[in-house]
């Protein structure tokens, strides 16, 4: 059974330093609130609606991809929350969890809907707010994501440390260099810039900015081996946001009258315990992921023209391209050094900004790799579309420190 992307849609990514986030010091402090989760979710749904020129009634199920609801909003019980859309009463919906990889999960889902025949046409919704608390009470919920027990005392700032764990190793046991992590960054920076939807569209970051610390971009842990390896900017980015996709099986496209423009050709989604250790110098998971869906597709990862990969912090984005098998293990630096994934290069990477700086709802993150990969093969990217229109495209979503990964490869049908 073939599954299709029909429709695409994502919100503004918005939090700290983005001109419509409200704080103290924003002139409409007082006078209005930021969005909250349910606005979120239903503005996603309006405009994947729009985007993809459906009628509410032709949506048959749905799945809504969220990592903590209850803690940064109060709010769980997104299933029925998407079902307050307009039209949307008494439909199949879901809610699906699994850290930062609950996006692609909730992908996964509405494939396997649509493979089953259970549905013809599927909604899925990614989504989080993230900016309700402050930045330690974040971290201490994010922390949920890895195992609570055991690796939440490593730092106030849990996950950070943990790929600090994984800068430190590549630093020393690889060619690669702060220099290039920089450049990541930087990259990140420059491709959002380009994007209006990004949460730091209208930040620059250069080398330079990346690699200096100061009071703008400081080393921010404390655990005494791991705090000199990560810096504010190498992080990705605390946002609210939401995605959207609508999906269809071959039948599903029939009941729509529509021509299939971008079928999803292969995908695979596995764990790995929780509490075991990763090794800090490969992304396991992601890679065995990876594997399976290029084999689903028949594709090689030479064939891939466009990428969407998980840049939690600036050394992820490195260790996916060797996950991905872009490079060798150890070698990803190379790519970034030699500019082969900056938007002109060959395989432009993160054209959007990635989780840096396009941002990193969690929920959402999944739904929006997709979604963009999508929005590239139809030429709908502005001035972050890459040219010519790719042919195979690649997404891998990963949750907590490569426990889980989700990856999906799409196709643009001639």
């Amino acid at each position: 059974m073939s599954i299709y992307v029909v429709g695409a849609y994502s919100t503004e990514f918005i939090g700290k330093f983005h001109p419509r986030f409200i704080w103290k010091g924003h002139p409409d402090y007082g006078k209005r609130e930021n969005p909250t989760l349910e606005e979120y979710i239903l503005e996603a749904v309006e405009g994947v609606l729009r985007e993809a020129q459906l009628e509410v009634e032709q949506v048959e199920r749905g799945y809504v991809g969220n990592f903590a609801g209850e803690l940064f909003a109060s709010q769980g019980h997104l299933g029925a929350l998407l079902a307050q859309y307009p039209g949307l009463a008494r439909r199949p919906f879901m809610r699906v969890e699994g850290a930062c990889a609950s996006g692609g999960l909730a992908v996964m889902a509405a494939i396997e809907a649509l493979r089953s025949g259970s549905a013809n046409v599927v909604l899925v919704v990614g989504a989080e707010v993230q900016t309700t608390v402050n930045a330690k009470q974040g971290a201490d919920y994010l922390a949920r994501a890895a195992h609570y027990a055991t690796q939440r005392s490593l730092d106030p700032f849990t996950f950070p440390c943990l790929f600090a764990r994984r800068t430190k190793a590549v630093l020393e046991e690889t060619p690669t260099t702060f220099e290039d992590l920089a450049l990541v960054v930087e990259k990140a920076y420059r491709n959002a810039n380009l994007n209006p939807k990004a949460h730091m569209h209208t930040v620059k970051v250069s080398r330079e900015d990346a690699l200096a610390s100061g009071e703008s971009n400081p080393f921010f842990l404390t655990h005494p081996e791991y705090k000199s390896y990560l810096k504010v900017k190498d992080c990705s980015q605390v946002s609210d946001g939401a995605s959207a996709l609508i999906l269809a099986n071959e039948r599903g496209m029939e009941q729509l009258r529509r021509t299939p423009q971008v079928q999803m050709v292969g995908w695979a989604y596995l764990s790995s315990p929780l509490k075991e250790a990763s090794d800090p110098l490969r992304l396991e998971t992601t890679y065995f992921a990876a594997k399976e869906a290029y084999q689903m597709a028949g594709i090689s990862p030479k064939e891939v023209q466009v990428a969407e990969v998980h840049d939690c912090f600036s050394v992820s984005e490195l260790l996916m391209y060797e996950a991905l098998q872009f490079a060798d293990f150890g070698e990803g630096y190379r790519l970034i050094r030699e500019g082969k994934t900056a938007l002109g290069g060959a395989l432009p990477v993160n054209p959007g900004g990635g989780l840096l700086a396009f941002g990193h709802p969690v929920g959402a993150t999944g739904v929006k790799q997709v979604a963009e990969i999508a929005r590239q093969m139809l030429g709908k990217c502005g001035k972050y579309q890459i040219s010519p229109l790719p042919k195979y495209g690649i997404a891998a979503n990963m949750g907590g420190d490569d426990r889980t990964a989700v990856v999906s490869i799409l196709a643009r049908l001639e």
